[in-house]
């Protein structure tokens, strides 16, 4: 009698196990799972947001260090400052600072 319990068992188990696979696929059809965290519009939206804060920074590095960029012959609010000579020429300026045109190549390296 134990070998027909156990020969009926494994019929059971399978027919069992078969019923649960369907009802499971049932009830998450029914009731889906809240939507990931790793979408595309939460992609989207997090971009958005790490753009304005690349902005913020650099509009705050610009408000900070944009005195340094002003054109050099630009006239300053203070003017001058007293004491100290200029460190170059106007023609070495000129040179140092191209137009917007390409840049020159550099000169070759000998090895």
């Amino acid at each position: 009698m134990g070998d027909v319990l156990l020969a009926l068992s494994i019929p059971v188990l399978v027919f069992g196990g078969g019923i649960y696979a369907a009802c499971d696929c049932w009830w998450r059809r029914r009731h889906p799972a809240p939507p990931s965290p790793y979408t595309h519009r939460a992609a989207r939206l997090a971009e958005q947001e790490m753009l304005l804060l690349a902005e913020e920074i650099v509009d705050d590095a610009h408000a900070a260090l944009g005195p340094l960029y002003e054109d050099p012959a630009a006239p300053r609010p203070g003017g001058p400052p007293t004491g100290l000579k200029p460190q170059m020429s106007q023609a070495s300026r000129s040179d140092a600072t191209p137009g917007r045109g390409p840049s020159r190549p550099a000169a070759a390296r000998r090895r």
